[in-house]
Parts: C-alpha cells; sequence; structure tokens
C-alpha cells in the first residue's frame, strides 16, 4: 500500500515540475516584427516594427498562451513620407488604433521550443481575425529565447482595402521576439 502512494506523491511532483509556470516577458528591443507587401508586383516595401511587449503564459498542463503589443508609432521605413501614409487613416490608422494585439490560442510548450503552428486572434484596426504563423525552433538559454515566427494576413480583412490595384492584398509578416523568464 505504501508504493502506490508513494509513486502517486512521485508523480504529482514528478507533473508539478513538468508544468510551465513560470511566466516569460517579451523583452524590447531585440524583438521586432517585419512586413513586407507587394507594389506594383514588381518592389515589395518593407516595415519593421520595434516595441513588442507582452507575455508568454503558462496555461492549462503544458500548454502556453502568448499575449503580444505591437506599437504601430515603432514603425520604420526607408521613407518617412511612406511611413506617415502607412501609419495614416487608410492603412494602419494609428492615431486611433496605436497597438496590434495578438493573443495566441493554448500551445504545447514543446511546439514553442520545437518549432509548429501558432496559432490566435489578431487585433488590428479594431479588428479581430484569426491568424496563423509558422514557428521556427526556439533557441533557449536558461532564461532567455528567441523565437521566429513567420504568417501571412490579408489586409483587406483588416479594413486596408485601399490600393489594391497597385498593393498586394497579402502582407508577409516575420517575427523576432526575444523572451526572458520573469522573477520568481
Amino acid at each position: 500500500m505504501r508504493l502506490p502512494a508513494i509513486v502517486a506523491l512521485l508523480a504529482m511532483a514528478f507533473a508539478a515540475h513538468a508544468t510551465p509556470s513560470h511566466v516569460w516577458h517579451i523583452q524590447s528591443p531585440p524583438s521586432h516584427v517585419d512586413f513586407g507587401v507587394r507594389l506594383l508586383w514588381l518592389h515589395t516595401i518593407h516595415g519593421r516594427f520595434g516595441q513588442v511587449t507582452g507575455t508568454v503564459r503558462p496555461g492549462a498542463g503544458d500548454q502556453m498562451v502568448v499575449d503580444a503589443h505591437v506599437a504601430l508609432a515603432s514603425l520604420v521605413m526607408d521613407s518617412q513620407r511612406l511611413r506617415r501614409w502607412v501609419l495614416d487613416e487608410e492603412f494602419f490608422a494609428a492615431a486611433q488604433y496605436p497597438t496590434l494585439h495578438f493573443v495566441s490560442r493554448p500551445v504545447s510548450r514543446r511546439t514553442l521550443d520545437d518549432g509548429g503552428a501558432l496559432e490566435g486572434q489578431l487585433t488590428l484596426r479594431g479588428i479581430t481575425r484569426p491568424v496563423r504563423f509558422e514557428l521556427l525552433p526556439a533557441r533557449c538559454t536558461a532564461d532567455t529565447c528567441m523565437i521566429e515566427a513567420r504568417g501571412e494576413l490579408e489586409r483587406s480583412e483588416f479594413g486596408m482595402g485601399t490600393h489594391r490595384t497597385v498593393l498586394s492584398d497579402r502582407v508577409r509578416l516575420a517575427l523576432t521576439i526575444a523572451i526572458a523568464r520573469a522573477p520568481g
């Protein structure tokens, strides 16, 4: 009778240790989000958002939830004129909607470590839509990880349907997210 009780206690202790119980914070910098959209099908316009904040929190079991905010005012582009246009009403409407917000569906810690699908809800211009990113294998040390993800979205789904004759509706995204374990 004592052996099953000891085995049960060891199993509970192992499960508690294996459960990701720490909150990880997104570090900005070096985190950033790059985008590219085709102009006249000949040239790609690039931009980078340099201010990304948020958390990766434990959920049920080995699940984690990513909650990230991107400050649209942190946009860097080659042309200041183009930057102002992209942040204006026709596209990001940054004065009214200053952040892009992503909340993932629960994802296993193994997927965050090894790569795979990261699905969730993206809110941009006050419009929330499902999105899917493909995670690359993370590069981690004891207290920090670099996570890279790639994805695409249709800008018209977020109220940015203007200039479709010269700008592609498809926007390519590349995310580089640095996370560090919160103290405690």
